[in-house]
């Protein structure tokens, strides 16, 4: 981060569309339009890969793919891979959901329909030799489909990859990094750079498991021996428990860590900015044993740290990396942040409670390296942690969360009726250098469309934002706030 700089956090799949999910057509540009007239200079998205189980952005079926979802009929359309008829017959999806489990099967079949009519040529041939992770993805898609779509560890050995299934997955992908990198220029052009993200782990189905089994720790027939977590925090009373396999480092360590060399290259070919979830477990991780059913009984083990990002620097040069440090953060894991100079995250939700941590997450406590969010995916929105009075929160009492209101009244002197812009403004007035929000924050929208809720597994990542919703008022808003504090 060079100068002062606002940026809004918004899933694609949060898009409105007609086509059930947010997509990379024309609904995208749209919204990249808008951050412009807003002034925002930064769009922040998660992570872009083909999404598993539960249908989480963070349990991807490849750390380097793109997720077909994504891909806009539109612009297939306007390529001749399909008739605008093709698209005439569009169920009526739900306008402020995704519904995956009748989204999933439309977009495959339109993008069957496209692939028996796509004639691949010179591009596509040198997107395909230039992916070098495409051929293990789509063969691994492919045996998944054979075996009806179960994890690896359980699949026939006697069933074989249909070569025509391979061939549709690689022509997904090149459509998916031609659309994606056709936006990217448009934002480029509008001044908006992309923050990505790279969660630390990899889902156990993936194909970087299943095709590097050994820098995985994994019993002889695949499954994870010890998988990530998180202990109980401010997020959850029984921590996290993730399920992701965890690294056998000393094996990365042995070939000069080449498989993260190659996932940081590929992600910095997407995006613009690096968001580094869970930085903390690069110094030392929360380890649980694979048999629990909680993270609670974990231990903690040493990562190999400032090794790790040297060897990422000396391969790719000074990384534009923001280290996400929420948690349990020691002064080692922030020594490494400071070493490599990484901006690290504070969240203004957790600014008004009990927690030990709780001061640093206020504005006046905020140093210029810093990314200050109003909240993020993880949070409920402002307005929902407003006003709901903490249900279904078991880690505060009644009286914790009456108290904590009234600090935070009193913090930002207000009545609380505009609670989502008073957070707004209160980011944007402070001294970090970048300041964030989630666009539900924007629209000022309660809990119901709020992106995830840690720990929980169903039913998340899945609010979208109404066509229509964001109003001119809205952009002139924001440029207010951005102009009158010098973003």
């Amino acid at each position: 981060m060079t100068s002062r700089s606002a940026g809004i956090l918004l899933h694609p799949t949060s898009l409105p569309g007609r086509f059930g999910i947010g997509d990379l057509g024309p609904e995208a540009y749209r919204f990249a339009g808008f951050l412009a007239s807003a002034g925002i200079k930064v769009w922040q998205i998660l992570p872009l890969g083909p999404t598993g189980y539960g249908d989480s952005p963070y349990q991807c079926f490849s750390a380097f793919a793109g997720n077909p979802l994504l891909i806009s009929p539109e612009r297939l359309v306007e390529e001749g891979l399909l008739d605008a008829a093709d698209l005439a017959d569009a169920p009526l999806f739900p306008e402020s959901t995704v519904a995956f489990e009748s989204v999933i099967p439309y977009r495959r079949a339109l993008l069957e329909r496209a692939f028996h009519r796509f004639h691949p040529g010179s591009e596509f041939e040198v997107f395909c030799q230039s992916s070098p992770w495409l051929e293990d993805f789509a063969r691994f898609m492919a045996l998944k489909e054979a075996n009806g779509n179960r994890a690896f560890p359980g699949w026939d050995p006697a069933k074989t990859a249909r070569e025509e299934v391979v061939r549709f997955h690689r022509f997904a992908q090149f459509q998916f990094f031609r659309q994606w990198r056709s936006l990217r220029a448009y934002c480029h052009s509008k001044g908006i750079r992309i923050m990505g993200d790279i969660p630390i782990y990899v889902a156990h189905d993936s194909a970087d498991v299943w095709a590097g089994q050994h820098l995985f720790d994994l019993s002889p027939d695949g499954r994870p021996n010890t998988v990530a977590g998180v202990p109980p925090d401010y997020f959850s009373a029984t921590g996290q428990l993730w399920g992701n396999p965890i690294y056998r480092w000393e094996q990365m360590r042995r070939d000069g860590f080449s498989w993260w060399i190659e996932r940081f290259r590929a992600a910095l070919e997407v995006v613009d900015i690096v968001r580094l979830d869970h930085f903390r477990g690069f110094e030392a991780y929360w380890e649980v044993p694979g048999s629990e059913i909680t993270a609670i009984h974990g231990r903690w083990v040493k990562a190999p740290g400032v090794e790790l990002f040297e060897a990422l620097e000396k391969a790719l040069g000074k990384l534009p990396v923001i280290a996400e440090n929420l948690g349990v953060i020691t002064p080692e894991v922030e020594a490494i942040r400071h070493r490599f100079g990484y901006p690290g995250m504070a969240v203004l939700q957790f600014g008004f409670g009990s927690d030990p941590q709780a001061p640093t997450f206020r504005p006046h406590n905020y140093s210029p390296g810093i990314v200050a969010y109003t909240g993020t995916h993880d949070n409920d929105t402002t307005w929902g942690w407003w006003t709901s009075a903490g249900e279904g929160d078991s880690t505060r009492t009644p009286e914790e969360i009456v108290k904590e209101r009234a600090f935070c009244r009193a913090y930002l002197n207000t009545d609380g009726r505009e609670m989502h812009w008073d957070f707004i403004r209160a980011v944007f007035a402070s001294v970090a250098g970048l300041a964030m929000a989630p666009l539900q924050d924007v629209l000022g929208l309660g809990s119901e469309s709020r992106m995830n809720l840690p720990g929980d597994i169903k039913g998340h990542w899945r609010w979208r934002f109404a066509k229509g919703a964001l109003q001119t008022h809205h952009a002139e808003r924001l440029r207010t706030l951005v102009d009158l504090y010098q973003r």
